[in-house]
């Protein structure tokens, strides 16, 4: 029999396919249905922005305060120092207390656009981990809190065991993460009555060690609740692009180049990502998700213009599709295309084809750049050029040069 939720929250987000598990959902559904409840998401500061990977659970916050409760984003200051070893081939490098806390200022950024931390109320809070990790007293946690985890439960996540049976090292220190991410639960339950945890079903084995440790430390009721882990349906992870990560901080992926990710959206998965990454109506995303043909690129045109006008703002939206049309439809160079600048001691003698695509962010290294050309796939100014080796000298630039990866990455090259 399928559950039909009471809170606005829960049937919102099985509506629109976030849900993947949930440790008591009817119990979880009352708690939600009769007040407000607090929930945190936490995030580890292991880069300078947030990427689109995690912007299904920023969406899920975002629907949880808009539903009348408390959204709070953990940054990991204390965890990241340690790093998070679920379902890593290698241990991850550890990052000092300086690169930390900028990571952590260019992803705050993020979360400003899509939760309202404003006082009081069902104001978001953002918290940082260092603030009741970085003084723990390391006897004290061992008595306190590390006396209720068994090793032997601790092998068993799958997260751990994938790393072990593969016999890859895992440090004691990447060991020691899962206790620490238990307690912070356990804390921001005991601070700030934070009743539920959220997260990618990845981390279902940390959450539920965390209800665990705080109905043994402080007999509470918790809860834990997990979105799907999206691929699309090729098959990538979301998120991934030929160009490297999907980055949501504008200093790092142009709103054009976010905006085009969106549009470049495979058939199949535009309803899908409409529902999650959208705010709107499901029936529309329903009617989007059904046209045909030619037809459903008005459903990605949409999709690519509602993700970009909640990241960067409707006019940002705008200029993109704007570009887009000038790009596509007139085959012209637009204003708002990634732009690669040369300095006149950069360009020396000249440039090659292959430096300029690998330079301009089109091909990851210089032997897929060379790939890229030697396959036809590359056009200079419109026309198709196969001279990986082809040299450009300052007469080149008088106008920008416009190059084109396939029919829908397109960057320009000046001379500044």
């Amino acid at each position: 029999m399928t559950y039909h939720p009471k809170s606005d929250f829960l049937r919102t987000i099985i509506e629109r396919g976030f849900l993947a598990d949930c440790t008591d959902l009817q119990e979880l559904d009352q708690k939600l249905y009769s007040g407000t409840v607090t929930a945190y998401i936490g995030y580890d500061a292991t880069a300078a922005s947030l990427h689109v990977g995690h912007l299904l659970n920023i969406m899920l916050l975002r629907w949880f305060q808009k539903c009348g409760h408390k959204p709070i984003t953990l940054m990991g200051g204390g965890t990241t120092k340690v790093g998070d070893p679920s379902f890593r081939s290698d241990e991850r490098p550890l990052l000092g207390p300086e690169q930390i806390q900028a990571n952590i200022d260019g992803m705050q950024k993020v979360f400003a656009r899509y939760l309202d931390y404003k006082e009081g109320g069902n104001g978001a809070l953002m918290l940082n981990n260092a603030e009741w990790l970085d003084s723990l007293n390391y006897l004290e946690f061992l008595r306190d809190i590390g006396r209720h985890f068994s090793v032997n439960r601790m092998l068993s996540f799958e997260s751990v065991k994938s790393r072990l049976d593969r016999e890859q090292s895992l440090s004691f220190l990447e060991f020691n993460y899962m206790i620490l991410q238990a307690y912070d639960f356990l804390e921001l339950n005991r601070r700030y009555d934070c009743a539920l945890q959220m997260g990618g079903s990845d981390q279902w084995g940390n959450i539920i060690n965390g209800i665990d440790l705080t109905r043994r430390v402080l007999d509470h009721e918790i809860f834990g609740l997990t979105t799907p882990l999206l691929t699309t349906s090729d098959g990538r992870k979301m998120g991934k692009s030929q160009g490297g990560a999907m980055w949501l901080n504008a200093e790092m992926l142009s709103p054009y180049e976010f905006w085009q990710f969106w549009r470049n959206t495979t058939d199949a998965d535009v309803g899908r990502f409409l529902k999650l990454y959208t705010e709107l109506p499901v029936e529309e995303c329903d009617r989007l998700a059904a046209l045909q043909g030619s037809e459903i690129n008005e459903g990605k045109i949409i999709l690519a213009r509602e993700v970009t006008t909640l990241l960067h703002g409707a006019e940002a939206a705008a200029a993109a599709e704007a570009t887009a049309r000038e790009v596509f439809e007139k085959g012209g160079t637009g204003d708002d295309l990634p732009t690669l600048t040369l300095s006149a001691d950069e360009l020396g003698d000249g440039i090659s084809l292959a430096q300029l695509v690998t330079r301009s962010g089109l091909a990851k290294t210089g032997k897929d750049g060379k790939r890229l050309i030697g396959e036809g796939g590359l056009k200079v100014n419109d026309e198709t050029c196969t001279e990986a080796g082809r040299m450009f000298t300052a007469s080149d630039f008088e106008t920008p040069v416009k190059l084109s990866a396939g029919k829908k990455r397109h960057a320009l090259v000046q001379i500044g």
